[in-house]
């Protein structure tokens, strides 16, 4: 949702004659000489048609959200209803494609298919292997955050190549847990049919095997949060951890955390009151987040896309941090300005002036520069913290996702897996920041 790729430096589809000869594997042998066209050669040519389409709405989308990361002069503002409506249903209507995509990957490319079994003769193979493989070694162009679009030819040849060599991982599937036995991962495997929403794939950072998995475990991860904050005290212990963490990142940058402390506060008043549920909902759902979970909107959302964000800051804030002619003091002050100027734009844009997002830019005001300044400015030791936080962040959720460190057995055994490594994590930052040697 915040990344534009420009439909202007795209190569044009592929012509007919170049896209037979990725289908046939041939190296522009003449028309004439060509023999028909086999069930999988059409089937691939059928995969790189839609691989276009998909990539022309991923750009449509991208144009008319821009703004709603602050975009620039120019973009479109999503501030009525329809608008928000037109937005989903170009999200419907990618997500139902990138489902076509993997069910015709099953069809064309992959090892068990009927194309492949009449040559090769190889076994199906046990439900668990087939379904936990079945896109670990082709990944198409479903992951609709990427910044950059690789040419039909390159990926659908790799992908051949890649899938004739899918035996070669029968080694490693020995290593990994037995998934038939995973009860609740096999209820959202049959979920995955039925179509899981989402807002961004987190395939690769979060090391799962495919986009299926991926899907598979964020599903069960939203049943086992939801279990999680059935008893009070979990809600409570979350919310006293996120204090003591961000006023001890505050103090560690020897900030007065007091006005960040009342921004939460009002943050936590207003969200856990039932009449702002819906404007939650209605503010959360423009920004693209399908479903209201701890994951969807706080690790996914603010966290991940915020640690997305540090990773690329914008060239004329380096130019700041990079300027040896400017004291520390003055770079420090015109970052913390910058990103005030940022928050002040963003808030005249909010169809809600007290909702969420400006309860959330409240506490952004005073969390964001520590942060910036952390990773960009000179401070080796501001640094090292403002790295280890993000670390352990990231560590939790690559924790959640991992079948070694998580069951997916039960709603139950997962949600316990999650409080024991939310105490984990939290009690490793509290640690850092408390060691000031």
């Amino acid at each position: 949702m915040g990344s534009v790729v420009s439909s202007g430096g795209r190569s044009s589809p592929l012509g007919f004659n170049e896209r037979l000869s990725v289908a046939s594997g041939s190296n522009g042998s003449a028309a004439g000489d060509a023999s028909p066209l086999s069930p999988q050669q059409l089937g691939v040519m059928g995969m790189e048609a839609l691989e276009t389409s998909i990539n022309y709405w991923e750009d449509a989308l991208a144009a008319f959200t821009v703004n709603a990361r602050g975009g620039g002069a120019g973009t479109l503002a999503l501030t009525s209803p329809e608008e928000a409506e037109f937005c989903r249903e170009i999200q419907d209507l990618l997500q139902n494609a990138y489902l076509l995509q993997e069910r015709c990957e099953l069809l064309f490319l992959d090892q068990r298919s009927v194309l492949f079994r009449s040559e090769s003769g190889a076994p199906e193979g046990s439900l668990g292997r087939a379904r936990l493989l079945s896109h670990s070694t082709h990944r198409t162009a479903s992951d609709h955050t990427r910044k950059e679009h690789h040419s039909s030819a390159e990926s659908f040849a790799s992908a051949e190549d890649q899938v004739a060599d899918l035996r070669d991982f029968d080694d490693l599937t020995e290593l990994l847990p037995e998934i038939d036995n995973l009860e609740l991962y096999q209820m959202a495997l049959k979920q995955l049919d039925s179509g899981i929403p989402y807002r961004t794939l987190r395939t690769d950072i979060l090391h799962c095997s495919s986009d299926s998995e991926f899907l598979c475990k964020l599903h069960c991860l939203r049943l086992a949060f939801r279990e999680v904050f059935r008893e009070a005290g979990a809600w409570a212990w979350f919310i006293d951890a996120g204090r003591q963490v961000l006023t001890d990142l505050l103090l560690y940058a020897d900030k007065e955390p007091k006005e960040f402390l009342v921004a939460y506060e009002e943050m936590v008043t207003w969200t856990t009151d039932a009449a702002n549920w819906t404007i939650i909902e209605n503010e959360l759902t423009s920004k693209g987040v399908k479903v209201l979970t701890f994951y969807d909107v706080v690790l996914d959302f603010i966290l991940l896309d915020a640690f997305e964000d540090l990773a690329s800051p914008p060239a004329s804030v380096l130019a700041v941090v990079r300027n040896r002619w400017l004291s520390d003091g003055f770079k420090e002050t015109a970052l913390t300005t910058a990103v005030w100027s940022v928050i002040k734009a963003k808030r005249r844009y909010l169809q809600y002036p007290d909702g969420f997002m400006a309860h959330f830019y409240s506490i952004s005001e005073h969390l964001l520069p520590v942060l910036v300044w952390g990773f960009l400015g000179p401070h080796e030791r501001l640094r090292e913290v403002s790295e280890a936080f993000q670390s352990e962040v990231v560590g939790f959720i690559k924790d959640l996702f991992s079948f070694e460190k998580s069951r997916y057995t039960s709603i139950e055994d997962l949600a316990a897996d999650v409080m024991q490594h939310a105490r984990i994590r939290a009690a490793n930052i509290t640690d850092k920041l408390s060691d000031r040697s």
